[in-house]
């Protein structure tokens, strides 16, 4: 969602910040803005669109100076317009920048008008700039107001803080959503993503909740949620430059797909290294919190929740360990039961989802201690929180519709599966073998999938003209189908629906007509001759079906039936694979109908609101 830079140097950080703006532009966002301090006082260029608007108005304007801060902003309060834009300026001294929700933003906010603070903006984040400064005014002091101004805020937030008072420092400071320092010499940088200060520095500082940070150029100092220093530690990021870059190609969720072979090698890695499925995979290295699990909670939004979905199959055939999957949001709402032999996972792509944070945090209040993060982003809040974490090793991913990020995550719950199973004797030898060779074999097996691309492409084309779609699967490949109806859904904004295919006389097949193109994931499983069966019902309503299937299914096509095959089924990791063709058919509906496919509208990369 929103994102957050900031500078202090001794060079021109007007640049620094564009740049880090323009590489937080894959979280989504709906307009930018930068304020600066140049020695007469605050100077801030704002726009609506993206960021080279903003940019290119800053180079008019001439903007330059040795400290300012930058953002990106997605609506939540107030509509997309320049006066709601941030950083937002409190009597013309103080700017700010905000990502998060104040919930007491109204009583805050008439507080502040009766102090005879005037409001340009329909944000609750102005409220936080006029609040800073009503106790820069009694205070004197930018660090010790932030630090006052933060304790009477309800909500999730990180901000960064500059005051023509102390021209020579930053303030910034989180609760609920992530930020970072980033060390230089004889500079320094805050920001909510490691990407936005990449160009500069990779030596970051991960604040904890409720710290806040005094930043000068020399020195940085963290002082934790009782206004007491603390040190934190110094991580070297290995987030690169190259994979911030497109390369040749079109757009990173394509660059992405096409990454997917290198990112599951690079997961799979840890476990062929140590030939075998091991509870040290997860940090836990004598089994005591995975060895007598009795049951698992999967907690985790969108394409997180689906690769969840596929876990539960697995979980229960394999490790034979009863698994209920929640969306993370409903989660932590409801009277959960807890069972302290329970596992509590969490996942995350960028390991900052609010509402699996919370989630997590609800299951822990509830007494759970078994708790293992599923993550792609070292250090990020939700594996920290966690007392077990698997990496996924996906490699940055900018692309708001995640594709590697989901396969990988798969890979990482079947790992734990089967050491599950293994814990509790139901893996043999020769079945941890069969299946260390079903991992081996994956990345060329999904490279394979990745050779289907120019069949998808002419499939694509004539979905570019339709505006509904249903998908359909059975069994393990049912979170499939819904994966690809949101793939669909969210790039192409082409209304698509996923259903078991068993589901589809119970009510779906009332809106199949040829206008209405029919998605199929058909594996040569056990489940084929039913979903055969289902397509029939399709066929009989004069439907079109588009049908992924396996070289060996023995699929017949027709005038009303349009096969792909991927390669021969791989078993148990099927569902690995079949999300290929799906992604790749989103990713070329979305092309032929000329959408912005890496930006998609309303919505963000990485979601730390409510």
């Amino acid at each position: 969602m929103c994102g957050i830079v900031g500078a202090i140097a001794d060079r021109d950080v007007v640049p620094v910040l564009v740049e880090g703006l323009k590489r937080l532009e894959y979280r989504g966002y709906d307009s930018a803005g930068i304020a600066v301090l140049d020695g007469e006082g605050v100077r801030r260029v704002r726009r609506t669109g993206r960021v080279a608007e903003m940019a290119a108005a800053a180079e008019r304007e001439g903007f330059s100076a040795r400290i300012g801060i930058g953002h990106t902003r997605w609506a939540t309060h107030g509509g997309v317009t320049e006066a709601n834009a941030h950083p937002h300026i409190s009597f013309g001294e103080l700017a700010l920048v905000h990502n998060g929700i104040i919930e007491n933003h109204e009583s805050q906010r008439e507080r502040l008008i009766a102090a005879g603070y005037a409001f340009e903006s329909q944000t609750d984040t102005e409220v936080i700039a006029h609040l800073i400064h009503l106790y820069l005014r009694e205070d004197g002091d930018l660090l010790r107001a932030v630090q006052r101004a933060v304790r009477e805020l309800v909500g999730a937030y990180a901000i960064a803080v500059v005051s023509t008072r102390e021209p020579g420092r930053m303030v910034a400071a989180r609760m609920g959503c992530p930020l970072l320092v980033g060390l230089g010499e004889g500079e320094n940088f805050v920001a909510s993503d490691v990407s936005a200060i990449v160009q500069a520095t990779r030596r970051v500082i991960f604040l904890e909740e409720g710290d806040t940070v005094d930043v000068t150029r020399e020195r940085v100092q963290v002082y934790d949620a009782d206004a007491r220093p603390v040190r934190r530690d110094v991580h070297l990021s290995d987030v690169s430059l190259a994979s911030l870059e497109l390369g040749p190609y079109r757009h990173f969720m394509q660059k992405e797909i096409h990454e997917q072979p290198r990112a599951l090698a690079d997961t799979i890695e840890g476990v062929i290294d140590r030939n075998g499925f091991v509870p040290a995979l997860f940090g836990d290295a004598d089994g005591a919190v995975l060895r007598d699990v009795e049951a698992v909670q999967i907690l985790a939004c969108g394409t997180s929740y689906y690769a969840g979905l596929v876990a539960r199959y697995w979980i229960e055939a394999i490790a034979g360990i009863p698994c209920a999957v929640d969306i993370a949001s409903e989660y932590r709402y409801r009277a959960a039961v807890a069972n302290p032999k329970q596992l509590v996972v969490t996942i995350s792509q960028s390991g900052e989802t609010l509402d699996t944070m919370e989630a997590l945090k609800y299951a822990k209040a509830l007494g759970h201690e078994r708790t293992l993060s599923i993550c792609n982003v070292p250090e990020s809040a939700i594996p920290r929180a966690s007392r077990l974490v698997y990496y996924t090793r996906a490699g940055a991913e900018i692309g708001v519709a995640s594709t590697k990020a989901f396969t990988t995550q798969l890979v990482a719950l079947f790992t734990l599966t089967a050491t599950l199973a293994k814990l509790r004797g139901r893996l043999s030898d020769e079945q941890e073998a069969q299946y260390l060779e079903a991992l081996r074999h994956l990345p060329g097996s999904v490279q394979h999938a990745l050779n289907l691309e120019p069949q998808i492409v002419a499939w694509a084309e004539r979905f570019a003209a339709k505006e509904h779609a249903l998908f359909l699967g059975r069994g393990v490949h049912y979170p499939i189908a819904l994966e690809g109806a949101l793939k669909l859904k969210e790039i192409s904004y082409i209304h698509a629906e996923a259903y078991p295919a068993g589901e589809l006389k119970h009510g779906p097949l009332a809106l199949v007509d040829s206008a209405m193109p029919v998605v199929v994931i058909a594996p040569n499983d056990s489940l084929l001759e039913k979903v055969k069966s289902n397509i029939q019902e399709v066929r009989a309503r004069g439907g079109e079906m588009f049908v992924f299937t396996d070289l060996d299914s023995h699929f017949g096509e027709s005038e009303q039936v349009n096969v792909i095959r991927t390669p021969r089924h791989v078993g148990i990791l099927s569902p690995v694979v079949h999300a290929i063709p799906v992604q790749l058919l989103a990713y070329h509906a979305a092309l032929a109908r000329g959408t912005d496919v890496d930006k998609p509208r309303n919505l963000a990369k990485s979601v730390t609101v409510e």
